[in-house]
């Protein structure tokens, strides 16, 4: 069954990571069979508070891939730089 990822940035204090962090984080996610299907900052509120910064879902052909690649070495490699410059939120769901 499919499954989605979805990242949003919640606080943000250093953006000189995000260049070297999306190099790799989109090898990462394409060696685990994964794709983006939106990513940016241009975020509408339909309901309720706190707009993130930005935001990125990504598509896994299944859950276990989705959950393989987070946490895998090659993508942890990557989230050491972005939390050193970001807090963030990864939610995963399946279709």
């Amino acid at each position: 069954m499919v499954a989605y990822v979805i990242a949003e940035r919640i606080e943000q204090w250093d953006d000189t990571v995000f260049a070297a962090y999306g190099t790799l984080a989109k090898a990462s996610i394409e060696r685990f069979g994964g794709r983006y299907l939106a990513k940016g900052s241009d975020i509408g509120l339909l309901e309720g508070q706190g707009r993130p910064l930005a935001m990125a879902v990504l598509e896994f052909p299944s859950r276990a891939q989705a959950e393989a690649w987070f946490a895998s070495d090659d993508y942890q490699a990557a989230a050491r730089l972005r939390r050193g410059g970001a807090k963030n939120r990864f939610l995963v769901i399946e279709a």
